[in-house]
Order: C-alpha cells, then sequence, then structure tokens
C-alpha cells in the first residue's frame, strides 16, 4: 500500500506522561520501544447515533444538558497500518519462528495501545496469498520466505485475538490485484491461480497484477477476500491505493484485448477501466455487508483525486491524479455510499507548494458531508525528518488542523516501524497534545446495531495496583466492550452524566469478558466516582451504569 511516490507527482507524499497511557484490564500495559524491524522500500505503500433498538439509547450523547465548552470530543479513530508486503513492519523477516512472529505483532499492538490508539490495519493479503489458511490462495510468502508453505499457526486467527485481547479494532487490510513483486510467473507455487490461469494477469513496471477488465478476476478478488470475512472476527475490511498499477514512464498498460473481449458499451478505455474499479468496490461492500453487516469497508485511496485544472469538483492542488493515473474514482464511492469509510492518504505537509495539507483535508471534508461515511486521514509517520517535515511537531499540527474540521473522524499513520523509529519523538507530541486520553471509535453510521443493556459495576475496591473494578453485563446479548469514565469526589449525578461525552473523563475500555469483566484503574484518586457503559460492535453505548464511588 503506502508508497514512496516520485517527486514528480508531486511526493505524496513537556509534563511527564503517566503510565500507563490507558487503564485496561488485569493492569497498565508498558510501552514496547524495541529497534526498527524494516525500512521502507520503494514501491511497497506507501456524536453516537441513536440505537436501531426501541427503547435503546446511546449514552451521553442524549443527555438534556449541556456539555463543557472545553469537554474533548471522545469519538476518534487512531490507527496505524501493519504492513507485510517485502516485510515492511510485520514479520520483519522471513521465516522467524512462530513465536518471534507473535511476539514482533503484539509488541506492535503494545505499542499502540501506548500511544492512545484503537486500532490496527493488518495487512493479510499483500500479493495474491493469504495469512490465513485460504482455500483461493497460497500461504504467503512474507511469513516463511517459501510460497505456500504452511508457517506452523493461523497468523490471522492470532492478529484478531490479539487486537481484541487489547480492545483494538482490527481490520484486515487486503490488497486486491497485486500478484506478485516480481516479473516471473514460474516464481509462484504452482498451483497459483495466476499459473493456473495465465490469461488473468498482465506483466507491468516489473511486477505482475491481476486484471481488474476480467470478470472473473473481479469475481476471485472477492471470494478470496469473502473467506476471511466469513470465517474471522474481522471488525473491518481495509483496501489501499492499488487498482490499476501506478504509471510507469514508457509502459502502457497491456489491457488492450481485455477491452476489446469485455468492455462493450464504452468507447474509451478509461472510463471502463474506472468501472471495472467501480464494481470491485460496490460489489465488495454489498458482499461485506451480506455476510458481516456490522463489519466495516474502508478504502485508503492516493490523496488527489483530481487536480481543479482538470475538474471544477477537483481540489486546489497540481499533483498526480488517481481519477485518471490508477482510475480510481474514489469521489463517486464515497458519494455513491460504496464506502462506510475513507482514509485518503494526505501525505503532504502543511503549505507543501504543490499539494498542500491544509486545502486538501478541506477538500476530503467536503466530499464526506451530508453522507454517513467516515473520514479518517492517512498520515506519513515515514516522511518525518525528511525535506518539509524537519519539524517533529508537523504531525501534531496536522491534527490541530484537523480539530476545525469536524467531519474528520480521525487518523492512521503509516508505518508501525515508524513509529518507534524516524517518528517517535513526534507521536511522543501527538500524545501529549492529542492522545493523552483514550478515545472510542466512531460509531458506524448507516450499519446495523444496538446499543447493549445498560451494564453495571457490581464491585469497586481499592487494591495495590488501582481501583478494580467487576462489570456486570445488562440482560440480553452481551456487549463487545466497555467504557469506563472516572470523577474525581463524590458522586454529583446531574453534573457528571453531563459531562461523559467528554474525552477527559474516559480512563479507558476493556473486552468484555462473558457476563462479568475486570477492570484495573491504576490511576485512581483517593475519592473516585466512577461509571460504565456498554457498547456493541458498532459502537453504539448504552445508558450509564449510574455512580459507584471509591473512597
Amino acid at each position: 500500500m503506502k508508497r514512496h511516490h516520485p517527486a514528480a507527482m508531486p511526493d505524496p507524499g513537556g509534563p511527564r506522561r503517566p503510565t500507563p497511557r490507558t487503564a485496561v484490564a488485569r493492569g497498565p500495559l508498558l510501552r514496547t520501544l524495541s529497534g526498527a524491524v524494516a525500512a521502507l522500500v520503494t514501491g511497497s505503500l506507501v456524536a453516537a447515533a441513536p440505537a436501531h433498538a426501541t427503547g435503546q439509547q446511546t449514552g451521553p450523547a442524549t443527555r438534556p444538558c449541556t456539555p463543557d465548552a472545553d469537554a474533548v470530543d471522545e469519538r476518534q479513530m487512531r490507527a496505524m497500518w501493519i504492513s507485510s508486503v517485502v516485510n515492511i513492519d510485520w514479520p520483519s523477516d522471513q521465516g522467524l519462528s512462530v513465536q518471534e512472529q507473535q511476539d514482533e505483532l503484539t509488541a506492535y499492538y503494545d505499542q499502540a495501545v501506548d500511544l492512545g490508539l484503537n486500532a490496527v490495519f493488518v495487512q493479510v493479503r499483500p500479493t495474491a496469498d493469504a495469512f490465513w489458511p485460504s482455500p483461493h490462495e497460497p500461504w504467503s510468502e512474507w511469513l516463511t520466505g517459501t510460497q505456500g508453505a504452511d508457517p506452523g499457526y493461523d497468523p490471522l486467527e492470532f492478529a484478531v485475538a490479539e487486537a481484541h485481547e487489547r480492545n483494538l479494532e482490527f481490520h484486515g487490510w487486503f490488497n486486491p490485484y497485486r500478484v506478485s513483486m516480481h516479473d516471473d510467473l514460474d516464481r509462484l507455487v504452482e498451483d497459483h491461480p495466476a499459473r493456473r490461469n495465465p490469461d488473468w494477469v498482465f506483466a507491468y513496471g516489473g511486477r505482475y497484477y491481476y486484471d481488474p477488465g476480467v470478470p472473473e478476476v473481479r469475481a476471485f478478488v472477492q471470494d478470496a477476500i469473502m473467506d476471511a470475512v466469513e470465517n474471522y472476527d474481522l471488525d473491518g475490511v481495509h483496501f489501499d491505493d492499488y487498482f490499476y498499477p501506478y504509471p510507469v514512464a514508457g509502459q502502457e498498460v497491456p489491457d488492450a484485448d481485455t477491452f476489446a473481449e469485455h468492455g462493450g458499451g464504452f468507447d474509451d478505455i478509461e472510463d471502463w477501466r474506472r468501472d471495472n474499479v467501480n464494481a470491485l468496490i460496490r460489489e465488495m461492500d454489498e458482499r461485506i455487508h451480506d455476510a458481516k453487516p456490522h463489519v466495516k469497508f474502508g478504502v485508503s485511496p492516493f490523496g488527489i483525486w483530481r487536480n481543479a485544472s482538470s475538474d471544477p469538483a477537483g481540489s486546489a492542488t497540481r499533483g498526480f491524479e488517481s481519477y485518471d493515473g490508477i482510475y480510481a474514482d474514489s469521489r463517486r464511492w464515497v458519494r455513491e455510499g460504496w464506502v462506510d469509510y475513507i482514509n485518503p492518504q494526505v501525505y503532504w505537509e502543511i503549505g507543501h507548494p504543490a499539494a498542500d495539507y491544509a486545502a486538501l483535508v478541506p477538500w476530503w471534508s467536503d466530499v464526506v458531508a451530508g453522507t454517513d461515511v467516515s473520514l479518517y486521514i492517512g498520515q506519513a509517520a515515514y516522511k518525518v525528518g525528511t525535506a518539509g517535515w524537519e519539524d517533529p511537531a508537523e504531525l501534531s499540527d496536522h491534527l490541530t488542523f484537523n480539530q476545525d474540521h469536524p467531519e474528520v473522524d480521525g487518523d492512521v499513520y503509516f508505518s508501525a516501524v515508524q513509529l518507534r523509529t524516524a517518528a517517535a519523538e513526534a507521536m511522543d507530541i501527538v500524545y501529549e497534545r492529542h492522545y493523552s486520553r483514550p478515545a472510542l471509535v466512531p460509531v458506524a453510521e448507516g450499519r446495523e446495531g444496538r446499543a447493549p443493556r445498560t451494564p453495571s459495576i457490581a464491585s469497586a475496591r481499592r487494591t495495590d495496583a488501582g481501583a478494580d473494578l467487576r462489570i456486570r453485563a445488562g440482560s440480553g446479548t452481551a456487549p463487545a466492550y466497555y467504557a469506563v469514565y472516572r470523577f474525581d469526589g463524590r458522586p454529583r449525578p446531574a453534573e457528571q452524566r453531563c459531562a461523559l461525552d467528554d474525552a477527559r473523563h474516559l480512563v479507558g475500555t476493556v473486552r468484555a469478558d462473558g457476563r462479568t469483566t475486570e477492570f484495573t484503574d491504576p490511576g485512581a484518586p483517593e475519592s473516585a466516582t466512577y461509571y460504565v457503559t456498554a457498547l456493541d460492535r458498532t459502537h453504539r453505548e448504552s445508558r450509564d451504569s449510574g455512580p459507584r464511588h471509591l473512597r
């Protein structure tokens, strides 16, 4: 996915902090800061709605009072991309032992929690291969070094379970059309679908791709991805920016024969290519939600749709246009409602002469305005320290700028390894200025869901570890997780309930563990009042539990 874009495109590209940064079940998670495990490789990426059920309301958003003018929004996507292609992030190398692979991934997850993030986007189908035992495609070579070789465990199952253990939302990241990082079909495992169906693929720019114009390809790609959707507990399905390949000077996409066979009704091959990609997005959206309505579908397109010089609806930019260059009509996907979220890679600094961050974020905000589509901004953590990004506060300045655009629902950082290496100082600033309090994932508008029944706090007691709460689920279906709020001093329900949507009072979240769930707050003051709410998979929130005083 995320990539070093050639400059001609243009390039897309205090106080002591508390420990832990967010409270979790069974005590704190300590920050993990191991060394770099991989370098970026050129060309390799680059207020809650009412619940549906009668009588079930969201909690804080329905309070009949006026919140504090200084209240901090508690709903925000905060995520990192964990890239597997060419071992950018995880696994850091091919052929690591099962334990080494698992330790690397959980270290990234612990780092995400430590930085105040609440989601991970993990690449599990990087090159027409799989990080699970797929009946459609071979095991990924990025696991063992040998395509088709069983790694000895199910990485996707492990990745989902460990993310949910930390109450991180898990988005499986799938590259739809890229087959290989080379152009030698014989290097693919013998029973690879590309070798069995050579008319499905073409070579371009030193790599192989599935041909998006072949109807059987579109169906196969969807089938391969749906196997993961149907058999794993994903929270989201995520596509990157690769559709038709990025242009290579002096080369043409070799799909003239495909157009001649399948392009009926189109006079222009470029319109036909866009229609092929549109069909994939539209059909993928339908299939995901038919199978599992709560699973979100989102795409992370190149940050520029079209320049205003090419289209009055375009942005005030002068860069590579994904609409024309890779046939990705990302604006239409939003306007048609074919995605639940759009996550443009706005990989430029504020003030960039050709692609100004301060021009693109308002443009994307206008695109999603009036729709149910969430907007997450893709942030170029890998650029920290490079030209234009010398100031480590650049990333933090992006988030400050976003605050003036309420359509922005959060941010996703590329990539995981950079957050502990080149961008470590920058992320410390982001944490101190923006992420020092936890955040709930925004509600998946337009998706089916219902707020759970009201939970209760069965007990609250002081221990050497802090405050231990026993949370009891309400009647009916168990929730996905709980949010825990804390106020200093004794209960003042009328005042405190009015502030339950203020992130300054959100202590943390914890995944539901049956009917009774344990939560530890290591930062409990001498006298504190707690409230708990329950949330479903779409992040709809119940009424609060009522106050529980700890002294």
